[in-house]
């Protein structure tokens, strides 16, 4: 029998809040650092409580998903100080990994971990440039995902699943498309951030014209 199918209101509102993260995060990542890493805390751990729970009761779905973003916007406000860190060493592990699936098989545990301890360094040594260009990514994958999906749902005549899972980094073998938006898009927040929100605030001090007498 065909499973009947009622709205979710919950959807859409949820799309639209990983949207203006994700904008956030792509156009002022490096300015608002602290504040990106809260909302990608979040994000991450309502994700993780949802993921764990599996397809199950809506409401239960919404009140985990709630409890484990507060978790997380917690862990990531509070280590803010450990944020480069943490984002150098999470590009180096998936950067291993991307080159590793490759060759067909996985790396060993210690090339993840020391690939994930040289890329912690590098981002220390490097923080600006490591903070603008891993912001400016991840906003906009939460961008076109978020695009994606709210184009999708609006086009099936507003009849939904009862449960809504959030699957971030399914990528279905006839879209490779959207790894080169994805690509366009990071390019362009980089540019942003560098050119325009991501600037040191002592290149801007130095540009203000000095007052005559």
């Amino acid at each position: 029998m065909p499973t009947t199918l009622i709205p979710t209101p919950y959807q859409a509102p949820a799309i639209a809040l990983l949207i203006l993260g994700g904008a956030i995060a792509w156009a002022a990542g490096y300015r608002l650092f602290r504040f990106v890493l809260t909302i990608f805390g979040f994000y991450i751990g309502a994700l993780a409580a949802t993921a764990v729970l599996g397809p199950s009761d809506r409401t239960l779905l919404i009140f985990a998903a709630l409890g484990g973003g507060a978790v997380g916007a917690l862990i990531m406000f509070f280590g803010y100080f450990v944020g480069v860190a943490l984002v150098g060493a999470g590009i180096g592990a998936v950067g291993v990994h991307m080159i590793w699936s490759r060759l067909g098989n996985d790396p060993h545990a210690f090339v993840v971990i020391l690939a994930a301890v040289a890329g912690a360094a590098t981002a220390m040594a490097l923080q600006r440039y490591v903070i603008i260009i891993a912001t400016a990514f991840a906003g906009g994958w939460t961008i076109l995902w978020g695009a994606m999906n709210f184009l999708e749902q609006n086009g099936e005549a507003a009849r939904r699943p009862q449960v809504w899972m959030v699957y971030p980094l399914d990528l279905s073998p006839g879209r490779r498309w959207v790894l080169a938006s994805w690509a366009a898009i990071g390019l362009l927040g980089v540019f942003v951030q560098l050119r325009f929100t991501g600037r040191s605030k002592t290149v801007r001090k130095a540009k203000k014209p000095k007052a005559e007498g």
